[in-house]
């Protein structure tokens, strides 16, 4: 009976510390200490997280804000363009609403001209 208790006292001497699926505190800690061990470095875990998604809407934000200068740029860009175009179409319609016919005539002209000497050029 005595060898059991050595057995016993020897195999808790070795396993000092570890139980069924868990590591038991030992003497020296108390739970509470350990328990705020593990919320501290839980809590630093969370800041580190916390720093990272603040750096990431930061990026998200100039990125955000990169593409709306951007895109007002281009909105600025159609209306002016729009404005030349619609120029050139009033130019258009003044020329083909005039009844003239030598005007007409000006411009199938040299339509055909054109036309001939890209064909020309191309051949």
């Amino acid at each position: 009976m005595n060898s059991r208790r050595d057995y016993r006292g020897g195999r808790a001497t070795l396993f000092d510390g570890i139980e069924e699926g868990g590591i038991r505190a030992s003497s020296s800690y108390s739970s509470l200490e350990i328990d705020e061990q593990h919320n501290d470095m839980a809590l630093d875990g969370l800041q580190d997280r916390v720093n990272i998604l603040k750096r990431l809407s930061g990026d998200i934000h100039e990125e955000v804000d990169a593409h709306n200068r951007m895109l007002d740029r281009m909105g600025n860009d159609m209306d002016a363009s729009r404005g030349v175009l619609s120029g050139a179409m009033d130019r258009f319609k003044q020329v083909f609403e005039t009844r003239s016919s030598r005007r007409m005539l000006t411009l199938v002209a040299s339509f055909v001209v054109i036309f001939l000497i890209v064909y020309y050029l191309t051949r």
